[in-house]
């Protein structure tokens, strides 16, 4: 700081010999002899200031960005990725066959005894108009539990279609000989997802008999928005939350689409603007800018905002600070060299990162001496330059 006080007199030395005004010779000699030392001074300022360098969080360790740091951070997000995948998949249910389950309507018939197939009771619909159900509907009820005459009560909750057509007719071969029983779900309604966020129209979506992918639930959601980010969706299931990076998963050969969902699963697709990395510092255009299905390099994030600021920037500081769960993380990039423009384009950036700019040294003393003396600078070095 003494340096920039020792500056800041000098300038103000300048100051006051550019705007008194003795006589010519007297002047030019006082120009003559204070000049360098004023270029001394400021040159001192310059190099020995504290304040030149970018202010860095006191628990963070600031890491040059390198090929083999670029190379290690994709090594460790790809296997998280295919244990998230794995995990999701293990806690899918085994089978893809439809089990029955309580609220599900099925349709029976016992051959050759139309008698037999009883009808639910008749529901009052729109208007008090009476509506007729078929007549071989039967509901399972709450308990998991379906009744049909002769056969009684049958706990048919967690059955196949088949089991529970094998169920039934042993019960009926104690009254009937041979009997023939079809069985079908009439309408599904024991196993539900839910679908939200950027999809054409969020809602439940119903199990049947077609296994229910997590691309089969996009589909019949309408398919995503323009505005939805593949890179970030969420399946919660038992209070676990696990993400899926359909753009990933495809470029690294999983398929995280067909992944299995079961019953009372959550899938959320958020929007790309969950998804934002802020560009601050010595940039032309300083900003947040939205990721493209999660992915922005730093080299993009530069270029879109206009780029380092050629006056005040400094190449050899640009930092780019990264929440973890270690806490924050500082990364720094020296892009002087020409390399760096390469490196740049290879380090993947994340949702809520900050890319920041430094200044360098010269506008931050010229910053610090405007803040000493507003205004004045200015003023000497016009006043300097006048005839």
């Amino acid at each position: 700081m003494h340096t920039v006080i020792l500056s800041a007199v000098a300038w103000f030395a300048a100051l006051f010999i550019a705007t008194v005004r003795p006589v010519g010779s007297v002047r030019r000699r006082a120009r003559g002899l204070l000049a360098p030392a004023l270029a001394a001074l400021a040159l001192a300022g310059c190099a020995t200031s504290p304040m030149h360098g970018a202010p860095a969080p006191d628990d963070a360790e600031v890491i040059p960005i390198t090929d083999q740091l670029i190379d290690a951070e994709r090594g460790d997000g790809a296997p998280a990725a295919a244990q998230e995948s794995d995990a999701l998949a293990a806690a899918a249910p085994q089978s893809t066959t439809y089990m029955l389950g309580a609220g599900d309507v099925l349709s029976i018939t016992l051959w050759d005894h139309p008698e037999l197939t009883g009808a639910v009771a008749r529901d009052s619909g729109v208007d008090g108009v009476v509506q007729a159900p078929s007549a071989a509907s039967f509901v399972i009820d709450q308990q998991g539990r379906l009744r049909f005459p002769f056969a009684g009560t049958m706990d048919v909750a967690g059955l196949t279609r088949e089991q529970a057509v094998a169920l039934l007719t042993t019960r009926l071969a104690r009254y009937f000989r041979e009997p023939r029983v079809t069985l079908s779900v009439q309408a599904y309604r024991s196993q539900r997802v839910y679908i939200d966020g950027e999809v054409r129209t969020p809602g439940l979506q119903t199990i049947n008999d077609i296994p229910m992918t997590l691309l089969e639930a996009l589909n019949r959601a309408g398919g995503l928005l323009p505005s939805a980010d593949q890179s970030r969706i969420t399946v919660e299931r038992a209070g676990r939350r696990h993400p899926v990076d359909l753009i990933g998963a495809l470029r690294a050969g999983r398929h995280a689409a067909a992944v299995m969902l079961a019953d009372g699963d959550v899938v959320r697709v958020p929007p790309r603007d969950e998804s934002k990395v802020f560009v601050a510092g010595e940039v032309l255009q300083p900003r947040a800018l939205t990721m493209h299905d999660g992915r922005l390099s730093l080299n993009e994030a530069l270029g879109e905002v206009g780029g380092i600021n050629p006056q005040s920037g400094d190449a050899g500081q640009v930092y780019v600070v990264r929440r973890t769960e270690r806490g924050p993380r500082v990364y720094r990039l020296d892009a002087r060299p020409a390399q760096a423009l390469a490196l740049a384009e290879r380090f993947a950036l994340r949702p809520k990162d900050v890319v920041y700019v430094a200044a360098s040294p010269l506008a931050n003393w010229h910053r610090a001496i405007s803040q000493l003396f507003p205004g004045e600078l200015s003023s000497a070095v016009g006043a300097t330059v006048r005839p």
